[in-house]
C-alpha cells in the first residue's frame, strides 16, 4: 500500500496512473496534500506531473474505452471531489488491468461511484444550460454569472458558442473565479488578477434593467399560471439555490 500525492490536476491524475505500472505497485491511495494525514506505517510517493505521460495514459485510455466514454471519466475529474478522483484513479487502472468490459461490471465499487458522480456532474451540466442568463452591458458585452457546485465551465463551452454565436458573451463562475469569454471568434478561459476582489461581486448590479432581462422578466410572468402553481414541483426543477443568479427570480428572494 502507497499513498500518492498528486498536484490536484487531471494531468497529474494520468501521470499517477502511469506511475502505478511503472512501479508496480500492488496498491495505491491518491490524495492530495489538502487531503492527506501523515501516515507513519505506509510509504508515500510523490507523484510528479509530466504531460508526456499523462498524454500517453490518456491515449491509452481511449482506445481501451473509446473516445466518448474517456471523455465522461473527465467529467467525474471535474466534481473536484477527492474522493471522486480517488474512486477515478481506481477505475482507470482497473480498464488497463482487466479491460472495457469492467466497466459494466457494477459489482466494483469503484466502478459504481464514478457512474454516479458522472450523473451528478452531468445534472449540473444540464442544470446549467437552462438556467444560465445574459444581461447585457454598456459595452455590449453580454455576461452571466454562475455558482455551480461543480466545475462545469468546460462542459457548457460548445452549447453556449454555438448557441450564441453571434453576440459577444461572459459566463463567470464566482465559485472558483474564473469564466468563458467568447469574442465573435473562440473562446477563452480568463481570470482575474486578483480573485479576491470578485469573490463578492454584485450580481443584482450585472442583472440590470435591460431589454434582455425585461424579456425574461415577461416571458416568466406570462407562462406562470398561478391556479397551477406547484412551488414543490417549481423547486425541484429549479432548485433555490439558482434563484439569486435567475433575473425572472430576483422578485422572490
Amino acid at each position: 500500500m502507497y499513498n500518492y500525492l498528486f498536484d490536484g490536476s487531471f494531468e497529474g491524475l494520468l501521470t499517477a496512473v502511469y506511475d502505478y505500472f511503472a512501479l508496480r505497485h500492488q496498491q495505491a491511495i491518491l490524495q492530495t496534500d489538502a487531503t492527506f494525514h501523515t501516515d507513519l506505517f505506509t510509504p508515500t510517493h510523490r507523484v510528479i506531473t509530466n504531460e508526456a505521460n499523462a498524454e500517453r495514459v490518456w491515449e491509452g485510455l481511449q482506445k481501451k474505452v473509446g473516445r466518448s466514454k474517456s471523455y465522461g471519466l473527465f467529467t467525474v475529474y471535474l466534481s473536484e471531489d477527492p474522493i471522486a478522483h480517488r474512486h477515478l484513479f481506481n477505475y482507470i487502472v482497473l480498464v488497463f488491468q482487466k479491460g472495457a468490459e469492467v466497466t459494466f461490471d457494477y459489482r466494483h465499487d469503484d466502478v459504481l461511484q464514478v457512474e454516479n458522480f458522472a450523473k451528478k456532474v452531468n445534472r449540473e451540466r444540464h442544470r446549467m444550460k437552462a438556467f444560465v442568463r445574459f444581461s447585457s452591458t454598456p459595452t455590449g458585452l453580454y455576461t452571466a454569472v454562475v455558482k455551480p457546485d461543480f466545475n462545469i465551465l468546460p462542459l457548457i463551452k460548445d452549447h453556449f458558442q454555438n448557441r450564441y454565436a453571434d453576440q459577444p458573451w461572459l459566463i463567470f463562475d464566482v465559485k472558483r473565479h474564473y469564466g468563458l469569454y467568447y469574442d465573435l471568434e473562440k473562446v477563452d478561459t480568463v481570470m482575474p488578477s486578483n480573485p479576491s476582489n470578485h469573490s463578492d461581486i454584485n450580481v443584482g448590479e450585472l442583472f440590470n434593467d435591460d431589454e434582455y432581462t425585461t424579456y425574461w422578466k415577461t416571458y416568466f410572468k406570462n407562462t406562470n399560471i398561478s391556479a397551477r402553481k406547484n412551488l414543490k414541483l417549481h423547486r425541484q426543477h429549479v432548485p433555490r439555490r439558482y434563484w439569486k443568479y435567475l433575473p425572472e427570480k430576483a422578485d422572490s428572494l
